[in-house]
């Protein structure tokens, strides 16, 4: 099996690692370093489950090799975890009842974190925009929705 040095950061970390070129970013995520926030779904790019932030952009790290990573930043929730606005998001879905499951849930936090960095003040289509990479199993929608809506709010009146 082919491999290739790798130097990535992952969540502000420099990883150096020796890895199969076929190897998708999310197996190198979940199975090389143990951050198993980033879900395994479709393995196809439709569900959204696997989605990190690459070089800050949301992308389904099934659809992505790790090899692509090299000299790149990838942030997953578990690097997130501290910022302010994913605080107030993932207290927003907790309020909300937008976690059900929670299968679909990183993915709908990295996808809602991204949109939200980029517009504070989104409406109820932009939201719908935003998150329709992601499915959700348990058809938590509108609460999903609702919860992206008030950590807008909230995050407008803390100024994050």
């Amino acid at each position: 099996m082919k491999t290739a040095t790798i130097h990535v950061s992952v969540n502000q970390q420099i990883h150096i690692s020796e890895v199969p070129v076929q190897q998708t970013l999310l197996s190198y995520l979940r199975d090389s370093l143990n951050l198993t926030a980033t879900k395994t779904g479709c393995n196809g790019g439709e569900c959204g489950a696997c989605m990190v932030l690459l070089n800050e952009e949301p992308v389904n790290s099934c659809m992505v090799l790790a090899v692509e990573c090299d000299g790149q930043q990838v942030d997953t929730l578990e690097g997130l975890n501290q910022s302010p606005l994913m605080k107030i998001l993932q207290e927003a879905f907790h309020e909300q009842g937008a976690v059900q499951c929670g299968f679909c849930t990183p993915g709908m936090l990295i996808s809602s974190y991204s949109y939200l960095l980029a517009n504070a003040t989104p409406n109820e289509e932009e939201i719908k925009n935003a998150l329709s990479g992601n499915l959700c199993r348990c058809s938590g929608y509108q609460v999903i929705i609702r919860s992206v809506q008030q950590a807008a709010r909230m995050a407008e009146e803390g100024d994050v």
